[in-house]
């Protein structure tokens, strides 16, 4: 008898081998960019068949598009959980705000640039991105709705708050792949813009959200 034993090949459950293919996308787009995600690279970091890749995404462009809803999703999860929420909506908004201005932010934000770029020519990934928008307005426009309930903000459209906080940090995102290259890094006063646009617009006073922080 042989005492070499073949060992039995071991076949990943669908649900999980494609989240594994998705999650391995979108390492590679923070990293290096959506437009580095092809099969074949993909294949070859799971050290699998390029067929394998293309059973669970017959193009690129469907992978990209799944490899950004992933990453991003990760972030607002991260960012504004959804659900049953410990911490006073100030605390929250704090924290929020914190974190998306912030360097640890500034990979997303590259991130959301390249997408936004490259949805005009891929509709799978312009679908995603518009979903992902969607989906960071709401979370957000729901932490302002919380916050108006318990009493802490006043404003009588929570989504056009959000809109505006949103489009600050859109701006701020801007300068991300410019700063450490070209130019010096933004002013204190600056990265603090959205803090400053939600204490106008929520009726809180000026370094409330600094102070809440340090709180909660």
């Amino acid at each position: 008898m042989s005492s070499s034993v073949q060992r039995k090949r071991i076949r990943k459950d669908p649900a999980a081998r494609r989240a594994e293919i998705v999650d391995t996308a979108a390492a590679i787009a923070l990293a290096e960019g959506l437009e580095c995600i092809t099969l074949r690279r993909i294949a070859e970091e799971l050290a699998v068949r390029p067929g394998l890749i293309s059973h669970y995404f017959p193009s690129a462009e469907e992978l990209v598009a799944a490899a950004f809803g992933s990453a991003a999703t990760g972030e607002l999860d991260r960012l504004l959980p959804a659900g049953p929420h410990a911490g006073r909506p100030v605390e929250r908004l704090a924290r929020f705000l914190d974190h998306t201005s912030g360097e640890t932010y500034d990979a997303i934000s590259r991130l959301w640039l390249n997408a936004r770029h490259l949805s005009r020519y891929r509709p799978p990934l312009r679908d995603r991105v518009a979903r992902q928008e969607a989906d960071w307005r709401g979370r957000l426009e729901g932490l302002i709705q919380d916050g108006v309930a318990a009493g802490e903000f006043r404003t009588e459209d929570p989504l056009a708050v959000a809109l505006q906080i949103l489009v600050v940090l859109d701006g701020l995102s801007v300068d991300v792949n410019t700063v450490d290259t070209v130019g010096p890094e933004l002013p204190a006063a600056v990265r603090r813009m959205a803090h400053r646009t939600a204490e106008r617009e929520l009726g809180l006073g000026e370094g409330v959200l600094e102070r809440a922080t340090t709180i909660g």
